[in-house]
């Protein structure tokens, strides 16, 4: 699939649009991304603004407030079985999630992007070694690999970013190698190489910048798949550890008093449910407008 235009197809200046203003046009017309945008944003600015918007402190303690329901006097949203504000742990609980999400595809784009580009640009030996490690790792499922190793590590927050960006670097390095392999063949990559310029200067300037589109779009993706395997993890209980304020936690903790307070469990659950959808809903118009078949 080609994600990338290269030198030789850009368009001229005479009255055609650049490419990411022909991307943003292209999610402009896309309701679910507006929709998803707006999501997204509202729970950007809750987690980066929850120190000062939080009504009370997520860690406070107070046995004597426990369970409080829906619209109690300073608790909108009630109290835990510990007596902490839920709107307060919901709120940092979003700088937690956000937080893994990014840690995560951090660590698997660098290590996907520069393995993929290696494995692409050079073949032979290299690639084949690569792509069977990428095989091999394919073969075990993602979330049983996931526990496996937070099992050997430890359970921890910290363990499960490394873990998260260590078992999903294979979808980077898979997209990134076959973009690699087509334009490492392209008139400007081969009048490059003619010049004289080196192999590293003909990666980072010529080739990298082509893969962009389809590694944006696969750390999209990726965040969401890793607040929902984090969540997945914490509910487990090997990931966040008490007193984290962390969504999927909240969520394994709640589930104990169901019928006596079930918003202690609806609504992180419903959190971890509306940010996967919203990135999920961008991630998808990211595609269709940076994919060259789509674009009008």
């Amino acid at each position: 699939m080609a994600w990338s235009i290269p030198a030789s197809a850009t368009r001229s200046n005479s009255g055609a649009r650049s490419l990411s203003s022909d991307a943003w046009h292209q999610l402009r017309r896309n309701r679910g991304a507006i929709v998803g945008l707006v999501i997204l944003v509202l729970i950007v600015l809750m987690a980066m603004g929850a120190p000062w918007l939080a009504p009370s402190d997520p860690y406070a303690l107070d046995m004597a407030g426990a369970l409080k329901p829906l619209n109690s006097t300073g608790h909108l949203l009630g109290t835990d079985e510990l007596g902490r504000d839920l709107l307060s742990r919901l709120m940092y609980g979003a700088r937690v999630s956000l937080e893994v999400g990014i840690v995560t595809v951090a660590i698997a784009g660098s290590i996907g992007l520069t393995l993929g580009a290696l494995a692409g640009y050079y073949g032979g030996v290299v690639d084949s070694i690569i792509m069977r490690v990428v095989d091999v790792v394919y073969a075990f499922p993602f979330l049983i690999l996931a526990i496996a190793a937070v099992a050997v590590l430890g359970p921890s927050l910290n363990n499960v970013m490394l873990v998260l960006g260590l078992v999903s670097w294979i979808a980077y390095a898979r997209l990134v190698r076959g973009v690699v392999l087509t334009l490492r063949g392209a008139d400007y990559v081969v009048a490059a190489r003619s010049v004289g310029a080196t192999d590293v200067r003909i990666l980072r300037y010529y080739i990298l910048p082509n893969t962009l589109g389809i590694v944006v779009v696969q750390a999209t993706f990726g965040v969401a798949a890793a607040i929902l395997a984090a969540s997945g993890l914490s509910f487990l209980g090997m990931g966040a550890q008490p007193p984290t304020a962390e969504w999927g936690a909240m969520l394994n903790k709640g589930r104990e008093y169901l019928r006596v307070q079930p918003i202690l469990s609806v609504a992180p659950g419903l959190m971890i449910m509306l940010t996967v959808l919203a990135i999920n809903f961008v991630g998808d118009a990211l595609r269709d407008a940076l994919d060259p078949r789509l674009r009008r």
